[in-house]
């Protein structure tokens, strides 16, 4: 692996019609990912069903992250996390449409995407 750095706030869109996915970071085991999220969200009906652990915190926006086991969603606003264990069907119920919504995704394990 190499030197790198960055900001993470660096060239945020104010808006865009899909989310914007970024690998900052990619190994053989884990990969960082910044999602900027501008009222997106996964469509109804739809799940997330990954093969690998994730751990997501939100650093500016708010967003709601639903959990199919258990119907809820929860809000997040600034600096709240959430580790999503492999095979848990999650999904992006909303994201906020003024302020956009910045994560930041470290998905860990063998097959990171």
């Amino acid at each position: 692996m190499t030197e790198r750095s960055g900001n993470i706030y660096a060239n945020i869109p104010a808006a865009a019609t899909d989310e914007v996915f970024e690998d900052l970071v990619r190994t053989e085991g884990a990969r960082f990912e910044r999602i900027v999220s501008t009222g997106q969200a996964t469509p109804e009906g739809e799940w997330y069903d990954q093969g690998w652990d994730e751990f997501v915190i939100l650093l500016a926006g708010e967003a709601g992250l639903a959990f199919e086991a258990t119907g809820q969603t929860h809000t997040l606003t600034p600096g709240a996390w959430h580790v999503i264990p492999a095979h848990c069907r999650h999904r992006v119920a909303w994201t906020s449409h003024n302020s956009p919504a910045v994560w930041l995704a470290v998905h860990l394990g063998p097959a990171t995407g």
